[in-house]
């Protein structure tokens, strides 16, 4: 018997979108996987408004280790919430976000890895909240 995948199947998959320059994130773009190869891009992400309240990406580090800086900047008036813990070596870290507004949520480059990612979700007018994500990710000073 030939193997054969459903339609609901291919549906279910999620969209990926690989950017090689810097970007501006469409409100159509939400629910893709956002692969970054490309050095120094600054991928900004949509004002919230209570008509995309939920909008929702994964934005992953593909560029080889300690190569890539990848930036999501934020609406001048939204802001990076919550965080998640990492390791590196023996040492036990988290990765939290200031919750300041015009703050840009930063996977440094010295410390990158390929695979690093975060997903992050709209949840209020101002806020971007962090759900969950994998390497070194920083607030901007």
């Amino acid at each position: 018997m030939a193997n054969s995948i459903s339609n609901q199947v291919l549906r279910e998959r999620a969209k990926t979108l690989t950017v090689t320059t810097s970007t501006t994130l469409l409100e159509n773009d939400s629910f893709q996987e956002i692969n970054v190869a490309t050095d120094a891009l600054v991928i900004t992400l949509p004002k919230i408004s209570a008509d995309n309240l939920g909008l929702t990406y994964t934005i992953r580090n593909t560029g080889a280790d300690a190569n890539n800086i990848i930036t999501l900047s934020p609406n001048a008036l939204d802001a990076f919430i919550g965080g998640f813990p990492f390791v590196t070596g023996s040492t036990a870290s988290m990765n939290r976000a200031s919750g300041t507004v015009n703050k840009d949520w930063i996977n440094t480059k010295a410390t990158s890895k390929k695979g690093d990612w975060v997903t992050i979700k709209a949840v209020s007018l101002t806020n971007w909240y962090i759900q969950g994500g994998q390497g070194v990710w920083a607030s901007e000073a």
